[in-house]
Order: C-alpha cells, then sequence, then structure tokens
C-alpha cells in the first residue's frame, strides 16, 4: 500500500499500525479497483435490472431543477412516458459518485440517467438497429446535451450495442401497474 499521500510528520509521529489503519480508511470510499478490470463478454452477462414498485416522492431528485439554463420538472406520477431519441453513456469518471437519488453510481450495473422520469424508475431501453432491450433502474439525472434523452451506464451500453457512439434508441417508462401484472415482460 501507498501511504506517501500521508503528510510526512504525521507518518513519522504515528505508529505503523495507526497509519495503515488510516491508509485502509482512505481507500474504502474508493471504486473497487478489481471491477474496473471488466471485459465487454463480462458486461454482457450483467443482468437486467430487476423491476420492482418503489415509491415515488414529490421532492428530493424529483424537484424542478435548472442546468445549463434550461430548466426541468421531473415527473412526480406514475405516468407513462415514451420517447425515441439519441442514448449516450457514462463512466469511469462518475463510477463510484453520488446519483441523484444518493445512491452510488455503478457503470457496471444496469441503471441510467433520464432529465424528467421520477427517480426511482425502470425503463425498457431498446436498440432499433439491432433489436436488442435492456431493463434500466434510472437513479440519477441526465443527459443534459440536445437530442440526447438517456444516459446509460457502461453495462447497458454495451448489453445494447450502444457504446461505441451515441446512438438512437426508443425508451418507454415502466409503470407500476406493469411491474404489479407482469406486463413488463416480453
Amino acid at each position: 500500500m501507498n501511504h506517501a499521500f500521508l503528510p510526512q510528520v504525521i507518518r513519522r509521529s504515528l505508529p505503523a499500525s495507526v497509519v495503515a489503519l488510516l491508509v485502509l480508511a482512505g481507500c474504502a470510499g474508493t471504486p473497487d479497483k478489481r471491477r474496473d478490470r471488466v471485459t465487454p463478454a463480462e458486461l454482457m452477462q450483467v443482468p437486467d435490472a430487476r423491476p420492482r414498485i418503489e415509491t415515488l416522492r414529490s421532492g428530493g431528485p424529483n424537484k424542478p431543477y435548472a442546468v445549463l439554463g434550461r430548466t426541468y420538472t421531473p415527473l412526480t406520477t406514475d405516468a407513462e412516458v415514451r420517447e425515441s431519441g439519441l442514448a449516450s453513456w457514462y463512466g469511469g469518471k462518475f463510477h463510484g459518485m453520488p446519483t441523484a437519488s444518493g445512491e452510488r453510481y455503478d457503470m457496471y450495473a444496469m441503471t441510467a440517467a433520464h432529465p424528467t422520469m421520477p427517480i426511482p424508475s425502470y425503463a425498457r431501453v431498446r436498440n432499433p438497429a439491432n433489436g436488442r432491450e435492456v431493463i434500466v433502474r434510472v437513479n440519477d439525472r441526465g443527459p443534459f446535451s440536445p437530442g440526447r434523452i438517456i444516459d446509460l451506464s457502461l453495462a447497458a451500453a454495451v448489453r445494447l450495442g450502444v457504446s461505441h457512439a451515441v446512438s438512437p434508441v426508443e425508451v418507454e417508462r415502466l409503470t407500476h401497474d406493469e411491474i404489479r401484472s407482469g406486463n413488463w415482460r416480453r
């Protein structure tokens, strides 16, 4: 372990066991380095998010917000959302960072960011070019680039075959009735 980040005066004045504990504590909040070696073949095996009914609230990540001079008003009801547009994906730079839901972003999980779907939500994302579909859990806000409708995790982008570039997709939010009845399955 490298403890060079600790100031030299601290390293000299503390017993080695205390320095070791500080180093371990400092590593506790970093992303799992073993997972940084995940291969595309392994990402193809990541299962879809499993839809379940989760409470929608009007505050927190579902309150109106502004980004880059544009105001967004997230849905706070169990409404249908169907969109076609461009998908992008976000990865390493955000891996382990807090999402709008307060959860840590995991680029190896089946998650996504959407500007106005209620958080949390589940959505079916389809790549019309190859017919692949995935189910993701929407737990973050974004994307904020014109024309883009959803930001996918790396796992979702690889499974859809869109990790190489911004790509057209179709997005459908799964309602609580669809989840409750099982009608979201295809």
